[in-house]
């Protein structure tokens, strides 16, 4: 196992960590959080050598082969796929080894294929594949060089160099920020069924949880682990914090803006998925409130200057580049309050319709309106490139405000985390997390009526996230979302659209649906409502049943479908047994001497118990969803053939 004991650890003067200790077990998966700056990469360097510890002592087994995604590119001209299996260096060996070798030399060349085929090298190019589809790359740019890819798609070219070589600990830094959403949630699927160690760092929310049993949080330069997910860290940190009282009146303001919002959401909600999703979401927002009351980040947008209703009505509308059509036949309507987020495959065209709505495109045909009045605030990765580099935080606002006085900017800024003389210094040496931020701020302080926010999250810590989500539940404008950020999505978004084979459509269904969907390979919205229609048609010219003929097959239906409620009915006792377990777990681990040395056999076994638990309840969640679905859609059937 890895064990750090009474570690310090510093960066110029700044101390990181100051006499910690902590045990990291084989095969355990583990995220590591806390605030930009707070030391995480650190970290993550002393565990690769590449950093020694100021004091105390950092022991890794010898034997364990530690991977992590390179941050350069070694070979620009490689093929894309060659490039990914170039990162297993010992295969590679190998292989130059047998090239090196005489013929005459047959005993070594038989052992050398023999280690060959051990190193997995026969199905390699199968398993890079593999890798490379589900990172979003099609087939015909397998065979791409490297230097035909922008920094980002590169990027996935290192990360599936790192998940295809063979580890015995994997350390993940941020590795969503460069990926989409249908990416992130092959990635988690990914990392469920690695067999190693892994120490992932990460501010998204939904993917620690899919991914890891166990938190280690920066806190006052000490390392504090927590049990179970980040979920389950919250509800322990909030616990804690909820009992010191002088706390309770720093949270009331907040809590209460919350609670209202949550009592006229739910007041409107209907019960389509994603708005109880959302619901939800909030619900546990509000309860977890007191975990991020000692945030430096807070933040609202004013309201703005005015509301046209509607902001933007298209119809029939076409969108693409030169005569090239990449969405067509879109009808959407966004009015003040509108909270849309944009589902679909990387490549399928929402951020092309995300830059017809900012202005950046032209429609190509169709009825596509303006309001006066229209006031679009749109952050996407472009935008924090396009900042002054040379100049302030306190110049951005000042050219956007002449008559404000410098003081109130300064307190604007101190909200996004820009405080004292971290304002007066220039953008170019800040880090990207900072750099995003100030592009936030520029856009809040501009009031604008439709947000525009693709990626909105990539850089941001899991703080920021969190102010930026309560700042746009009490937003007035409308809102048009893309992001891999499905706790952003499902606390902001109230309908969901999916951008598919050319069209984009209302997505039937929360982001549980979705990832479904996705995984899959499901028929999109569109093709499922086509077939539908056609089974309609058919079933029109059909004479009405008699009385007895419709008994007969009501009885048959019942009969067939039986299967399907019984399947139905287990997974729902699976399921309530596993939720049994899973609070059993949680009480286990709330308990304070588990932690004890002694106890150490005993808290391995219930961690593994506890997350052999979680991923067996994913399994069972999904076939009731199979069940249930399946369900319905006999019932349809049936109504269409008896009608």
């Amino acid at each position: 196992m890895i064990k750090l004991q009474q570690l310090s650890l510093q960066r110029g003067p700044k101390v990181l960590l100051d006499k910690t200790s902590l045990d990291i077990y084989p095969q355990h998966k583990i995220a590591i959080i806390g605030p930009n700056g707070c030391g995480k990469s650190s970290l993550f360097a002393l565990l690769q050598g590449q950093l020694q510890a100021d004091d105390g002592s950092c022991f890794i087994p010898k034997s364990w082969r530690v991977v992590s995604v390179a941050q350069q590119i070694d070979n620009m001209q490689r093929e894309a796929i060659e490039y990914v299996i170039d990162g297993d260096t010992t295969l590679r060996q190998i292989e130059s080894e047998i090239a090196n070798t005489p013929a005459e030399h047959g005993k070594r060349l038989a052992e050398l294929h023999d280690s060959l085929e051990q190193a997995g090298a026969y199905d390699i190019k199968s398993r890079a594949g593999s890798i490379l589809n589900g990172l979003g790359f099609t087939q015909d740019k397998h065979y791409s060089p490297v230097s035909d890819f922008s920094g980002g798609w590169q990027m996935r070219l290192n990360l599936a160099r790192a998940l295809l070589c063979p580890s015995d600990l994997l350390l993940l830094d941020e590795p969503t920020n460069h990926l989409d959403l249908d990416a992130v949630i092959w990635l988690e699927n990914w990392l469920q069924q690695y067999k190693g160690t892994l120490i992932l760092i990460s501010h998204d929310q939904m993917f620690i949880d899919s991914t890891v049993s166990q938190i280690v949080s920066f806190e006052q330069q000490k390392l504090v682990s927590y049990s179970g997910d980040y979920s389950s860290y919250e509800k322990q940190k909030a616990m804690r914090l909820s009992l010191a009282a002088s706390e309770y009146e720093k949270q009331q303001k907040k809590r209460q803006h919350l609670e209202s919002f949550i009592t006229r959401f739910k007041a409107k909600a209907s019960k389509a998925k994603q708005a109880q999703s959302r619901v939800k979401q909030l619900e546990k927002m509000q309860e977890l409130l007191p975990v991020h009351q000692a945030s430096e980040f807070s933040f609202s947008f004013p309201p703005p200057d005015k509301l046209p209703n509607p902001l933007i009505g298209m119809e029939k509308t076409q969108v693409g580049y030169g005569d090239t059509v990449i969405l067509d036949d879109i009808a959407l309507n966004l009015v003040p309050g509108s909270r849309i987020g944009l589902l679909g495959r990387n490549g399928a065209g929402k951020s092309t319709l995300v830059k017809l709505l900012a202005g950046e495109l032209a429609p190509i045909a169709g009825d596509y309106h303006l309001s006066q009045g229209l006031d679009v605030g749109y952050f996407a990765q472009h935008q924090v490139d396009s900042l002054d580099m040379q100049a302030t935080p306190l110049w951005h606002i000042q050219n956007l405000d002449k008559q404000a006085t410098e003081q109130s900017i300064r307190d604007f800024l101190g909200g996004f985390g820009f405080h004292g003389d971290s304002a007066l210094e220039p953008v170019a040496p800040m880090s990207g997390g900072e750099k995003a931020r100030l592009v936030l701020a520029i856009l809040v302080y501009q009031k604008p009526n439709l947000l525009l926010l693709d990626e909105p999250t990539n850089h941001l810590d899991i703080e920021v996230r969190q102010a930026l989500n309560y700042a746009l539940q009490s937003y007035q404008g409308a809102i048009v979302l893309v992001s891999h950020d499905r706790f952003l999505l499902e606390a902001v978004c109230d309908d969901f659209y999916l951008v598919d084979a050319g069209k984009v459509e209302p997505f039937d269904g929360d982001l549980q649906d979705y990832r479904k969907w996705m995984l899959q390979g499901a028929k999109p919205n569109a093709q499922r409502d086509r077939n539908q229609q056609a089974s309609a048609q058919e079933t029109a010219t059909k004479q009405p049943l008699d009385r007895k003929t419709q008994k007969r097959m009501e009885a048959e239906f019942r009969q067939s479908i039986k299967p399907l409620k019984q399947q139905l009915q287990q997974a729902e006792t699976q399921m309530e047994k596993l939720n049994i377990s899973l609070s059993q777990f949680e009480a286990a681990l709330a308990e304070a001497d588990i932690y004890a040395a002694e106890n150490k056999d005993k808290l391995k076994d219930i961690l593994g118990q506890q997350a052999e638990s979680k991923a067996a309840l994913e399994i069972v969640e999904l076939e009731w969803m199979q069940a249930a679905e399946d369900i319905e859609a006999a019932e349809q059937a049936f109504k269409q053939q008896s009608t």
